[in-house]
């Protein structure tokens, strides 16, 4: 169970970005994407949640296939997406944009009812449980990240899709989003993290797949990128 991606080939109109992409993430694991800018980390979660649609390959979400059907039927195989920037609806309370995230899991009929799926991801991040009134788009940086993983963890996700949780954040609220990602891992989700913060890796991926011209190129342990700086420096430009 979890996430297999195939000889995946996507791009924009006639511009390819993605060529022979592949990787797989197990239920329980994180695995995190590192490259330079530009190498198609951010469209590959777009082409494996269909918001780019695959020219070629596959993409099984807990054994069903979903590369060929429409972006919105993502969530109902239990797909979930915190994108990078959040994409809020910052005029809708933080309870709305919530409810966003219940609907699509009513529609998946996922676990629990939408009340117990609430519950479980404003446990995740209880600041939010004061701001429910409020509105998105005056939260801080921090907050609004919290609350674009708690929609998407409103649908109860088999997998969910991160790209760059923690840019732009202080050090306490990526602490916390590190935390989070943590007890997802342990909830038995699959977790696929955009992330440049080497050292945010190291804390807490299982795996890493270095993104080299849209193609998958190499794959590491976590544990064992200590060992191998020059791949760091190869792949990402940067060493320890």
């Amino acid at each position: 169970m979890g996430l297999r991606v195939e000889g995946l080939a996507a791009g924009y109109g006639a511009t390819r970005v993605l060529r022979d992409f592949s990787l797989s993430v197990e239920a329980g694991e994180i695995l995190c994407l590192l490259g330079r800018n530009g190498a198609g980390k951010t469209t590959a979660l777009k082409a494996i949640m269909g918001l780019v649609k695959p020219s070629a390959g596959r993409v099984m979400v807990d054994g069903a296939e979903i590369a060929t059907l429409p972006a919105e039927q993502a969530p109902l195989h239990g797909l979930g997406y915190v994108p990078q920037g959040r994409r809020l609806f910052a005029e809708l309370s933080v309870a709305e944009n919530l409810e966003i995230g219940l609907m699509a899991g009513d529609k998946a009929g996922r676990g629990g009812s939408a009340a117990e799926r609430r519950a479980k991801a404003l446990d995740l991040f209880p600041q939010l449980r004061e701001r429910l009134q409020q509105r998105a788009g005056t939260l801080s940086g921090g907050e609004q990240q919290m609350l674009a993983i708690a929609r998407a963890l409103c649908l109860e996700p088999t997998v969910l899709l991160l790209d760059e949780p923690t840019e732009g954040l202080m050090p306490s609220m990526i602490a916390r989003i590190r935390e989070v990602t943590t007890a997802l891992k342990d909830r038995g989700v699959a977790v696929l993290l955009v992330e440049q913060r080497v050292e945010a890796v190291l804390e807490i991926a299982d795996r890493v797949v270095f993104v080299e011209n849209g193609r998958s190129v190499d794959e590491v342990a976590a544990s064992d990128l200590r060992l191998h700086p020059e791949k760091l420096q190869r792949y990402v430009g940067v060493g320890r």
